[in-house]
């Protein structure tokens, strides 16, 4: 396109172009996940050629406290925020986007983590980029068999266990659901589990616990000099 002036749409769709696919380059708790830096690191050449700017701005922020099993606080961050899309040739072109983040922090990181974990899915999603879990090759060759129905929701039963064992550790609801939907455990909610997904969590909720724990203590611990 040599010599042709682009619209903000049409630079982001070249953008969008560039990153059709990213691997999952860090682990976690029985999965993996891509990085805020691998993230923005695959997007930022192509946004600089472009004459790109991406300006976010923080208009909401909501803090829950937190107190752990071994009594150290917890701060979880949720902010508002608006991504604005600047055409740099032409600043009165913009594209401004709401979104939403959340971030895990024993002290003053909260706003930060909320922010990185925003910028990182929206990019994800504005670009429509995809990961290893949403590689459209995956199930090539595995069509869905017909008539297939809903899988069984979570029972009362299940999900009076699971609310006793949040509780008998210690942990907010809040704080654990938002941990689980973080880490890709979840997707929204604990009440949106299916049986069979509540009754591997009870079945293995020793261990999860752990993993919980581990996290929110790690977090706790002061940055290594």
């Amino acid at each position: 396109m040599a010599g042709t002036k682009l619209n903000i749409h049409q630079k982001l769709i070249q953008v969008r172009q560039s990153v059709p696919y990213l691997k999952k380059d860090q682990d976690g708790y029985k999965f993996k996940y891509v990085s805020s830096s691998n993230t923005l690191g695959a997007l930022r050449e192509k946004m600089d050629e472009m004459n790109l700017l991406l300006v976010p701005r923080i208009v909401r922020i909501r803090v829950s406290d937190h107190t752990t099993s071994k009594g150290g606080h917890e701060y979880f961050t949720e902010i508002w925020a608006h991504f604005t899309w600047v055409n740099a040739e032409e600043p009165e072109e913009t594209i401004k986007c709401p979104w939403y983040g959340q971030g895990l922090d024993s002290g003053e990181k909260g706003v930060g983590k909320a922010a990185t974990y925003a910028e990182k899915y929206f990019l994800l999603k504005f670009f429509n980029i995809a990961t290893d879990k949403d590689d459209p090759d995956a199930n090539q060759g595995k069509p869905k068999p017909q008539g297939t129905t809903k899988p069984p929701v979570m029972t009362p039963g299940q999900k009076g266990k699971i609310e006793a064992k949040i509780k008998e550790a210690g942990f907010d609801r809040e704080i654990f659901k938002g941990l689980l939907i973080e880490h890709g455990k979840i997707k929204k909610s604990l009440n949106d589990l299916t049986k069979a997904q509540a009754s591997e969590m009870i079945d293995k909720w020793d261990e999860l616990a752990k993993w919980a724990d581990r996290m929110l203590t790690k977090a706790t611990e002061p940055p290594s000099a």
